[in-house]
């Protein structure tokens, strides 16, 4: 299968490469698998020729990725025989995953576009159904007579798609915090109205998607259920003051937006320096974790200077807080009620899929335990109102702990 198109609902883009694999470990399936991990996974897809077309559709509060449209291409190094991308996004650059375009070998164009899905705001009370519009009333009998088809009509898209609205990035400063987190919307732009939703806003972005995916065309559907709430792991693997040594240790400073290529070049280049020099540093207080290892670094001025609990985790944690933190948010009962009824007003605008797959994300703890049943149970529920009959396979329950 080539050039399939992928609708991606998750709290994190899973957009990074195994940084030292080589490219042409994607023909070798179990040696891939053995590569791969959760945050990873979709850039070998691409690269084997499989996806052209990716959709991220993320909540309010993941804002890795600048939000839009982007367009890369994604291959080969000719100097490292490893994956790499042409795009200057930051979520990219902190990684050290970009070269220039003319470094690439077998290179496929991606096409990524990053959209906000906001959630829907709660039903009105009984007593207030009669001051529902007339214009709303009508294209909400439209979508319940469309259901059927799996699809809304055309003409609908710009009132059902107002829960979708485009947000600052990973470039972004309009709406970013003091702590260098982004802040929530405003009550206004997360909820829908009766009127229409002015251009620019979640109209364009549906209609994107409906020029992307045909009615004919076979795509997946993918579903992280850590979209309808989010956990950060590693907040509560390390203490506050270890987890801000590791945003000090692992700090990305984005570089300026006129960076000729050598320059580009030159900032990536020192990134992975720097990188290399702490999974070093780490690797060896595995090793060895005695008072004499630690000195030694100590001794560099800018260099580890605090011994961790779990040394083999935390260069892994360390790359999640680099520019930026990875998302944290467990959501309300509620909010999750307003962002199942988004994604299901979403999928009803969008042709069936060919195939969905789904990530309970729960044995990471990226969703939280207590809420992933419900969830799961919930999103399985809509899938079944939207589709008919649908076959599942549910993988998770050949694991040991069956719980996640």
């Amino acid at each position: 299968m080539k050039n399939i198109k992928m609708v991606h609902l998750d709290s994190h883009p899973d957009l990074l490469i195994p940084v030292n694999m080589p490219a042409d470990t994607v023909f070798d399936k179990e040696a891939l698998f053995s590569e791969l991990s959760i945050e990873n996974w979709i850039m070998p897809v691409v690269y084997a020729g499989h996806l052209s077309n990716v959709m991220w559709l993320h909540p309010y509060w993941a804002q890795q990725i600048t939000e839009g449209e982007h367009n890369m291409f994604v291959g080969k190094d000719s100097s490292t025989t490893t994956i790499r991308v042409t795009s200057k996004d930051d979520y990219f650059l902190s990684d050290g995953l970009y070269v220039p375009q003319d470094q690439l070998e077998n290179k496929k164009s991606l096409k990524l576009n990053v959209i906000t899905v906001n959630p829907v705001e709660s039903k009105p009370k009984q007593e207030d159904k009669s001051a529902e519009c007339p214009a709303k009333r009508s294209k909400l009998d439209s979508a319940s007579a469309a259901k059927d088809t799996g699809s809304l009509p055309r003409e609908s898209v710009a009132d059902v798609d107002c829960h979708l609205e485009p947000a600052g990035g990973s470039r972004s400063t309009a709406s970013s915090t003091s702590n260098g987190g982004k802040a929530k919307p405003s009550d206004k732009s997360s909820t829908c109205c009766c009127s229409k939703t002015e251009p620019g806003s979640g109209t364009d972005d549906i209609k994107t998607m409906l020029s992307i995916i045909d009615q004919t065309d076979p795509y997946i559907l993918d579903i992280d259920l850590d979209f309808f709430s989010c956990k950060n792991p590693f907040k509560e693997m390390y203490t506050q003051e270890e987890y801000n040594l590791m945003q000090e240790l692992y700090s990305f400073h984005k570089p300026a937006e006129d960076l000729d290529e050598e320059e580009l070049q030159d900032c990536v280049e020192k990134r992975v320096r720097q990188l290399e020099d702490l999974e070093a540093a780490f690797a060896d207080f595995v090793e060895d974790d005695s008072e004499e290892t630690l000195n030694r670094w100590a001794a560099n001025p800018g260099d580890i200077s605090l011994k961790f609990s779990e040394s083999s985790k935390v260069h892994q944690a360390g790359l999640t807080c680099d520019y930026s933190e990875l998302p944290h948010h467990i959501s309300t009962e509620e909010e999750i009620d307003g962002l199942m009824e988004a994604v299901n007003i979403l999928l009803k605008s969008l042709p069936k899929p060919t195939l969905v797959t789904m990530s309970r994300s729960s044995m990471d703890d990226y969703c939280p335990t207590e809420q992933v049943n419900s969830i799961q149970n919930r999103v399985l529920g809509m899938l079944k109102s939207l589709y008919g009959s649908i076959d599942i396979h549910k993988e998770y329950e050949t694991q040991p702990d069956s719980s996640s």
